[in-house]
């Protein structure tokens, strides 16, 4: 009994790490969930097993599970005989979750250079006694960011071991 309980809090402390991860890449808890799920389900589950260890309806699962399929970290499976719908791992783990941050940080590069490109659009026709400070921030931080873009085009060419 008190085993039992030990690998319930390792299994609970497994879904609390992943859910984390998630929130901490900008998704839902419930990915992380999911991934914690099928990690501990040793790779594939039934949609209504996952819906089970996770506490989250079918319905909320399916959605979920679509971003997750797109991102290529999950993929559906229907089996012979058998009309449940599975849900397994696909390909490498780590290399999906570098894949997922890669296009959180770009997208937030990207946004970035655009508010840097509409600053200056703005401050072209201002005058004022610290426009220049405000353009020199904003060079500042357009170069700073430009090397942040060039440092992540590196990392994402770099293979994992």
């Amino acid at each position: 009994m008190a085993e039992s309980k030990e690998i319930l809090e390792v299994e609970k402390k497994i879904f609390h790490t992943f859910s984390g991860l998630a929130h901490s890449m900008g998704f839902s808890p419930i990915h992380g969930d999911i991934i914690a799920s099928l990690i501990v389900g040793g790779g594939s589950m039934s949609l209504q097993d996952i819906a089970k260890k996770t506490g989250y309806s079918i319905s909320m699962i399916s959605l979920s599970m679509d971003l997750l399929e797109l991102l290529g970290i999950v993929k559906k499976v229907k089996k012979a005989r058998d009309r449940k719908l599975y849900i397994e791992l696909e390909g490498d783990l780590l290399e999906s979750l570098k894949k997922i941050f890669l296009i959180r940080v770009k997208k937030g590069i990207s946004g970035s250079l655009l508010e840097f490109e509409q600053a200056r659009k703005r401050l072209d026709g201002l005058h004022g006694d610290n426009k220049k400070d405000v353009v020199k921030a904003v060079d500042t931080l357009e170069k700073e960011i430009k090397r942040l873009e060039k440092y992540i085009n590196l990392l994402s060419e770099i293979r994992l071991p």
